[in-house]
């Protein structure tokens, strides 16, 4: 009942990004109910740390009180199905009480991801994550004679013209890209075949693509050798960085890569700090996604009615979406509402004043997630970390395959070669 909700709400996240959608648009909407305290439970992801601490949060919901139990959690893709397929996540129909109609306009492979094997929808999310080329305009000058999306999208319309830009980016004293795994998101979206099959590894011919393209970028310098997420990475990115362009969807775009261009962080976010503004967007040689953050609910919450004001407020509002698409440079979900920004005056500081979300919008109907399966973090993980010394010479191919393999088999005893 109504009157039975708690009055102490626990979220669990990795990182501030959530936290602050939930800040901006439901705490300051004065949605939270009068008397309920909101505590974060942050544990950063590095090295599965956030799992771990979830899942012993999680083990220990029948053994603490009820203002100790977690209420509301969130998961990533790539281990969703982890937790979707547990009595540890709650119906978000049949107990949290979103409709069809709620749901209706939210994009068909964000629900496929939350939805168990019996059919049960267990989380749901405010961002939809088709990705693309986020490029450099003054370097996209130099290598291409121009910096129109449309134009750089015809010169890196494949792979193979891909690869050809990168030599004429080497040639000018430029890095297509930054390092190793800056296009492994993309090869590995498009595999056709999933990571397991009968509890056997299965490595699908495009991330073997993926390893040929990155070792031969690595070999004839068209890549600045650089690991994802490092400093390296980033600094490429800076106003005197070399790199033409990195792979991500709108998360990384505002999330990740326009902060690290700014020359001063306290200073404000204009053309002219840094390289920010002097980037645009372009789908890129392959369409692809990756990522997200789902919102799930914790069985064993007593504040089912705040669970679902937050879900209905920050993943099926219109309105809202629309807010945080042109507020905060999300891509968010809720088709309706895309095509309203893409049809809107928006305009992107970052990307130059682009209005890159209608370059998403096909993309994102077209995203599948049919081939994921649970042990696909584990698996990208252990396949960037064991190929690196590959690519940087310090140990040959068999080598790399045969540490891959040792990794995965420690992860999961359970699969087999």
């Amino acid at each position: 009942a109504p009157g039975a909700e708690g009055k102490v709400f626990n979220i669990a996240v990795w990182n501030e990004e959530f936290q602050s959608r939930f800040k901006d648009y439901f705490e300051k909407a004065g949605l939270i109910p009068e008397g309920v305290k909101v505590n974060w439970f942050v544990t950063p992801n590095l090295d599965s740390a956030y799992q771990n601490k979830l899942d012993e949060m999680l083990l220990k919901q029948n053994k603490v009180s009820q203002d100790e139990k977690i209420d509301m959690f969130m998961v990533e893709a790539d281990y969703a199905l982890k937790y979707v397929d547990t009595p540890y996540t709650l119906d978000v129909k049949k107990v949290i009480g979103l409709t069809d109609e709620d749901l209706s306009k939210q994009y068909k492979y964000t629900k496929d991801i939350m939805t168990d094997s019996k059919g049960v929808l267990k989380g749901v999310s405010w961002q939809a994550c088709p990705g693309g080329f986020i490029y450099r305009r003054s370097i996209a000058k130099a290598v291409l004679g121009t910096d129109d999306p449309a134009e750089v999208q015809k010169a890196l319309k494949d792979w193979n013209s891909f690869n050809s830009v990168a030599v004429k980016a080497k040639a000018k004293g430029y890095f297509m890209l930054s390092g190793y795994d800056d296009a492994f998101r993309v090869f590995a979206d498009n595999i056709k075949t999933p990571f397991v099959k009968d509890n056997k590894i299965n490595i699908d011919v495009n991330m073997k693509n993926w390893i040929w393209q990155t070792k031969t970028f690595t070999e004839n310098g068209y890549n600045n050798k650089a690991n994802l997420w490092s400093t390296e990475s980033f600094k490429g990115a800076a106003k005197d960085g070399k790199v033409f362009g990195y792979f991500g969807p709108a998360w990384f775009i505002d999330f990740c890569l326009a902060p690290a261009t700014l020359d001063d962080q306290t200073a404000e976010k204009k053309l002219g700090n840094g390289s920010y503004g002097d980037w645009a967007f372009c789908k890129g040689p392959q369409g692809f996604s990756w990522g997200g953050t789902w919102i799930c609910a914790a069985a064993g919450s007593d504040n089912i009615k705040l669970i679902h004001d937050v879900m209905y407020t920050l993943t099926c509002n219109k309105d809202v979406m629309i807010k945080i698409a042109e507020e905060m440079g999300d891509f968010t979900n809720n088709e309706d509402a895309m095509e309203v920004v893409a049809k809107s005056s928006y305009q992107n500081p970052f990307l130059g004043g682009q209005n890159h979300v209608a370059l998403f919008l096909d993309s994102a109907k077209s995203i599948s997630k049919s081939n994921s399966t649970p042990y696909d973090q584990g698996i990208t993980e252990s396949l960037y970390h064991s190929f690196a010394d590959y690519f940087s010479g310090e140990i040959d191919e068999a080598t790399a395959w045969n540490n891959f393999y040792t990794s995965v088999l420690e992860l999961y005893p359970n699969l087999s070669k």
